[in-house]
């Protein structure tokens, strides 16, 4: 029997794993993580992440051929393929701070698998790593191999959260790097064959090293540089008068183009673009390249100026302050059918408004009320690293934040709403029973557009939709950006 262990058991290793696992019932697959919470996370009936679907194939295959276990040393030792799948952060000091990534946790486990080896292993990327990542884990493993022979294989994810069970289930692509040696190309076709299991051969893709890193990296640029155009797009439409949505249906209509990725928002979150996008111009700037560097940054320059200036239209629309003023927040992850909050828009949204003095009401359906305070206190790129070694859950909590499990109480008494997660069920709220129990005027800022802003001015609120042609009062207070 073929044996895999995922070093990691995070938002990329769980599911991944146990996709293989349902897929391919005579391996057996083992997840290994050193922290023992999300180990007995995974096998209790509450897991750690909420993925829709998770659940259902956890529960089919755990016991049978998926297992979640601390015992990292046994687990590698007898597997054959070891995944990778380790936290990335950004540095925060040091060379490169601020930009290029800390491989730390990655040079750990690679140390760990030379460590523990007695038998040939092939070792797979699934973390997001920079380019060259594999040459260094290379020479770990074989300065400290005792005769052992590695071979290293990049395998980056594609995954979308919110869709990442479906996302492996049919994949786009599956994307395997390897060495161009006969022992490389041996190694990726026994790779190839797990996979070969569910996904068409023509979805199997097969690249040298270098380029499968770099494929990651350009997938999400590319990803993220489409957000922030559209958005860039969406200042301009509020300007002139144009819609944002016709703009982006018309542009999406080219197939050159392309439909997906065109919804202008307050902004992009999640774990992999901003992280992706600075690494990327820190290799560029390594490389001798300042003017692809720059390129670059104008990706994530252009999403931090969407943040400021929702922000800034909030406070200039209410009377140029919200001091004491409570706001309504609806949503704080960074996307719909997700709990994760990492670099998510609402944090820098919601320290802007609370930077104003606003009196905020949260509400998530999957965000807890304890990581909406560690969001908001915590320093910049600290979530990037496993949670045991994050700052501890904060004793003192944001004072001027509260937390509810209701958009009726979240809403309640409160001068303005803010929607900054897409969420099916704020399309569907009862809008005039909030709008009867907020204060007047009642403002409803948009961040998402989930809303029919027309159907909300007959009810009485004042609306800004992101995009959208600005109503009269919008007009009368302009936003300074």
């Amino acid at each position: 029997m073929v044996k895999i262990c995922c070093i990691g058991a995070g938002y990329v290793g769980g599911p991944t794993m146990a996709v293989i696992a349902l897929k391919c019932p005579k391996i057996e697959v083992v997840v290994v993580d050193i922290w023992e919470p999300r180990i007995k996370a995974w096998n209790s009936d509450q897991l750690p992440i909420y993925e829709p679907g998770l659940d259902e194939v956890v529960k089919e295959c755990r016991g049978r051929n998926l297992f979640f276990s601390t015992d990292v040393e046994k687990h590698v030792a007898e597997a054959d393929i070891v995944f990778v799948s380790v936290n990335t952060p950004t540095k925060t000091q040091g060379l490169g701070a601020g930009k290029a990534a800390d491989l730390t946790y990655w040079e750990s486990a690679a140390r760990k698998i030379a460590d523990v080896s007695k038998s040939d292993k092939i070792v797979v990327e699934k973390s997001t790593v920079p380019v060259k990542t594999a040459e260094a884990i290379e020479k770990i493993l074989t300065h400290n191999s005792k005769g052992i022979k590695f071979q290293i294989l990049s395998n980056p994810e594609f995954l979308a959260e919110g869709t990442a069970i479906g996302d492996l289930f049919n994949p786009d692509r599956v994307l395997i790097g390897g060495r161009e040696t006969p022992e490389g190309q041996k190694a990726i076709q026994a790779l190839k064959d797990v996979y070969a299991h569910w996904v068409p051969e023509d979805r199997i893709l097969t690249t040298n090293l270098w380029s499968a890193e770099l494929s990651k990296l350009a997938a999400n640029a590319f990803l993220a540089q489409r957000i922030s155009s559209v958005n860039a797009m969406s200042a301009l439409c509020e300007a002139t008068g144009a819609d944002v949505a016709e703009v982006s249906y018309a542009v999406g209509k080219d197939t050159r183009i392309g439909p997906k990725f065109l919804n202008s928002s307050v902004g992009f979150g999640g774990s992999c673009f901003q992280k992706d996008i600075l690494n990327l111009v820190y290799i560029c700037e390594c490389n001798g390249l300042p003017e692809v560097a720059e390129y670059w940054k104008q990706v994530i320059k252009i999403n931090d100026y969407q943040k400021s200036r929702f922000v800034n239209r909030v406070v200039s629309s209410m009377f140029n302050t919200v001091s004491q003023k409570k706001i309504a927040i609806l949503g704080f992850a960074f996307k719909k059918d997700t709990g994760d909050t990492r670099e998510t828009p609402a944090i820098d949204v919601c320290q802007g408004l609370l930077g104003d003095k606003a009196l905020l009401s949260i509400y998530d359906p999957q965000v807890t009320e304890d990581q909406i305070q560690r969001d908001l206190i915590m320093k910049k790129f600290d979530w990037d690293h496993p949670l045991h070694l994050q700052p501890k859950s904060p004793n003192s909590s944001v004072k001027q934040v509260s937390v509810t499990w209701d958009a009726y109480e979240a809403t309640k008494g409160a001068h303005g709403v803010c929607i900054l997660t897409e969420w099916d069920e704020f399309k569907t709220l009862d809008y005039k029973r909030i709008y009867d129990n907020m204060q007047k005027p009642a403002f409803v800022f948009d961040g998402r557009n989930v809303v029919n802003g027309e159907k909300l001015r007959e009810i009485g609120f004042i609306v800004y939709s992101i995009g959208k042609p600005l109503d009269a009062w919008l007009k009368d207070m302009p936003a300074i950006a």
